[in-house]
């Protein structure tokens, strides 16, 4: 406490010199005065005093005016105390003072060791507001570090099992990320929220994670599918929703959406259920583009990559059938804008 910093406002040089004098034999040094109450605001700020001793009656700005000026001063939650020492013995002035921001109240003339029992007991509560808020600031930051580091553990947790899902066709494990980032930029154009885009950036890496289910023979067949081993590839969907059924959090709840529904075509033609038009719900409208662009312009085992401008004639015969028209507006408009190889 010896090294605090003490502000002194008193239009009496006399009283002035007098406190110094207390204060600096008891061993503090950090004294700023004045005699002009004016200069409290500039003082307040070019010394940031740990204790204001403040006199009641002065002239052009009073102690009052200068409490109810300290309270615009003071940031939120801080304690700066301020100890009103004045002449004034009336009980209407000491409970206006103390009303107005006072901490304590002394009357001229005082005894010293009675002003400096109240300086250290109001410097000590300052010191431990400060060292509280200190701590505090430091479990809010510890708190902040652990929010990040839970986000980020869940966001690899999810690209983790997205690669997985895809890791028996897909070995270089890309395929879901991609898809991710487009559909997050498709979502974007079409006008969702910063929260939404970010929870399909999540989501979508799981669309196909139903695949797990799915026989190697049958998911790494070269060739097309017979009509059964079709009707057994489409189980994935149910699986993938299945597997992220119940979920509490958002993010599972949107990649079950879009692992059951990714598959649905805008003319009702889709499975697993059939749905067409604004049935289907937006996420798995979304990746349906982003997984079918990516799957064509990627080699897989069983076919070739397609070109970028065969996918995207592809894509163009499929509009208003196959995919959303506003969906495949505004694929085109990420494309338009974006370096897709």
């Amino acid at each position: 406490m010896k090294n605090a910093r003490f502000l002194i406002v008193d239009d009496q040089e006399y009283n002035v010199s007098l406190l110094e004098r207390i204060l600096r034999r008891a061993g503090y040094s950090n004294i700023s005065s004045t005699t002009e109450p004016q200069q409290l605001e500039a003082l307040y700020h070019e010394f940031q005093p740990d204790i204001i001793l403040l006199d009641l009656h002065m002239p052009e700005m009073d102690g009052f005016a200068a409490l109810n000026h300290l309270k615009r001063l003071k940031k939120e939650g801080d304690y700066l105390p301020v100890l009103v020492l004045t002449a004034d013995v009336m009980q209407e002035s000491k409970q206006r003072a103390l009303h107005e921001g006072a901490n304590d109240f002394l009357t001229k003339p005082f005894d010293r060791i009675e002003v400096m029992l109240r300086i250290q007991n109001l410097l000590r509560t300052r010191f431990y507001h400060l060292q509280l808020h200190d701590q505090n600031q430091h479990l809010e930051q510890r708190v902040r570090e652990r929010t990040n580091e839970l986000k980020q553990a869940k966001s690899e947790i999810l690209q983790v099992l997205g690669r997985t899902s895809e890791y028996r066709d897909d070995e270089t494990g890309q395929h879901t990320q991609r898809v991710a980032q487009m559909a997050g930029k498709i979502a974007s154009v079409l006008g969702l929220s910063e929260h939404e885009v970010n929870l399909i950036v999540l989501a979508t890496p799981l669309h196909d994670i139903g695949k797990i289910g799915i026989p190697d023979g049958l998911l790494l067949k070269p060739g097309r599918f017979t009509p059964e081993e079709f009707e057994q590839m489409k189980l994935h969907t149910r699986i993938g929703a299945n597997i992220l059924e119940g979920s509490l959090f958002p993010v599972l709840q949107w990649a079950k959406t879009i692992a059951l529904t990714h598959h649905e075509k805008w003319d009702g033609t889709g499975y697993p259920n059939g749905l067409s038009g604004d049935d289907i719900p937006l996420p798995g409208r979304i990746v349906a583009i982003a997984d079918f662009f990516d799957a064509l312009t990627h080699e897989r085992p069983y076919k070739r990559a397609w070109t970028k401008e065969e996918a995207l004639e592809e894509i163009e015969k499929q509009n208003g059938a196959h995919f959303d028209p506003q969906v495949v507006k505004a694929f085109m408009t990420v494309v338009q804008s974006d370096s897709i190889h």
